[in-house]
């Protein structure tokens, strides 16, 4: 336990490698109790953060004060570290595998200023075996150190949620593992610094690991039952808000609702654990069709609009449609695999102009992403408005409102069910 105490004292540092979203909120918090030494490969990035900004835009300056943490791209400032907590993206590829070339970047990272005695924890989410199959081999192999004699390694599952300020990383309960039983009381006492609710202490990596990756799995698998329900739904003509509030009243039904689902974790988490599953020998049934039920709705969101367009007589070749939200959910600027771009893409599919606008997302971004970027405002009489994304800004607008930005025969498609009874004169639908 001698480098809890050293770390206690400062006499050691914790590095955090991959400042984003997870990472930037964990080293702050930890920087608030103890030395660290924020690392990201991101050079613009890293001035931001010196400059007291979050590049994510999900932290205020103030967050950045009274911190004991000195931001760096330079890896051999690493050196002064003894424990390091690697938070990178684990994205997928366009065949929906995983991509851990970000992780592998990392791990190649830590290698090589690894020390004897030194930790390694890993927080991105990954299949189970991957820290200890696929990272440890690189720790090993850069540094020369072996691993469990000189140096251990753990896994400790990410649980931030983008624009919740309730769950914060202090505040949620910590699943942590290590490689032997030193290691675990190590890692775990080093998180009880900072997370308030303490940790539960997972029996090995592999159990760490498989936890992270069936929560949102399990999100998913839900998310989608809704969402083939709302096509049932639609064809039945009853609302599927109006059958989840109905159902609701049980004491013990499961409020999952319908949904574009996107971001960096529901929609890409379930494609580890099938990805490690045919790996095995076995095709998850159940998971892949969550996952093709989910992706499917921006494209279903779309053709359900063209042919209220179609049956309103509205000429598809003359028509623009207005999408308001681009990000992956609600008052956040991440727009890293949002579905509204399924939207965007299908409408235009059909020859139909698209406008897009969002108070959160950056156009730049988004053009570089998906070849569309922002209208300031909306700025013509649209056939379609498409209320994409549940933005807070977007909460008190009125019939009125969508009556004045729409032609003759106004039609507003509300993903979310947000103004369900509050549409009286204008064609309506919603998932």
């Amino acid at each position: 336990m001698q480098i809890y105490q050293d770390i206690i004292d400062k006499k050691a540092k914790v590095a955090v490698i991959g400042l984003g979203y997870v990472g930037l909120p964990i080293a702050l918090a930890f920087a608030k109790k103890i030395s660290v030494i924020g690392f990201d490969i991101n050079e613009k990035r890293v001035e931001m953060m010196r400059n007291k900004i979050d590049p994510s835009n999900e932290l205020p300056s103030s967050e950045f004060d009274n911190s004991d943490i000195y931001f760096t791209a330079n890896v051999e400032e690493l050196k002064d570290a003894r424990f390091f907590i690697v938070a990178v993206p684990t994205p997928i590829d366009e065949h929906n595998l995983p991509d851990l070339k970000p992780l592998i970047g990392a791990s190649k990272t830590v290698a090589q200023v690894l020390k004897k005695g030194d930790y390694v924890v890993y927080e991105s989410t990954v299949y189970p075996g991957c820290t200890e199959e696929d990272c440890v081999p690189i720790l090993e192999d850069i540094s020369g150190l072996k691993f469990v004699q000189d140096f251990k390694v753990g896994y400790s599952p990410e649980r931030i949620n983008p624009g919740d300020k309730e769950h914060t990383i202090t505040k949620i309960l910590k699943v942590v593992s290590g490689c032997d039983e030193e290691s675990l009381e190590v890692i775990s006492k080093v998180y009880e610094i900072i997370v308030e609710p303490g940790v539960h202490k997972a029996p090995n990596i592999k159990v760490a690991e498989a936890a992270k990756i069936i929560e949102n799995t399990q999100r998913d698998v839900n998310i989608a039952l809704m969402n083939e329900l709302s096509i049932i739904f639609s064809r039945i003509g009853i609302n599927t808000f109006d059958v989840l509030e109905a159902a609701g009243t049980k004491w013990n039904f499961l409020k999952f609702y319908p949904g574009l689902v996107g971001g960096h974790c529901i929609g890409v988490d379930p494609y580890y654990l099938t990805y490690k599953a045919e790996a095995l020998g076995y095709h998850a049934r159940i998971i892949n069709s969550g996952r093709y039920v989910n992706d499917s709705m921006g494209f279903y969101i779309a053709k359900q609009t063209v042919k209220k367009m179609i049956a309103a007589k509205k000429n598809l070749n003359e028509a623009v449609v207005l999408v308001m939200g681009a990000t992956f959910k609600e008052d956040v600027s991440d727009v890293r695999n949002s579905k509204v771009a399924d939207v965007v893409k299908e409408l235009k599919s059909y020859g139909v102009a698209v406008d897009v606008v969002d108070p959160h997302a950056d156009s730049e971004e988004l053009m570089h992403e998906y070849g569309f970027g922002l209208v300031k405002e909306p700025n013509k009489k649209y056939a379609a408005v498409i209320v994409a994304v549940s933005h807070k800004e977007y909460k008190g607008l009125d019939e009125n409102y969508f009556k004045s930005i729409s032609d003759d025969k106004p039609i507003l498609v509300d993903v979310k069910g947000m103004y369900r009874g509050k549409i009286k004169d204008i064609i309506y639908w919603s998932l």
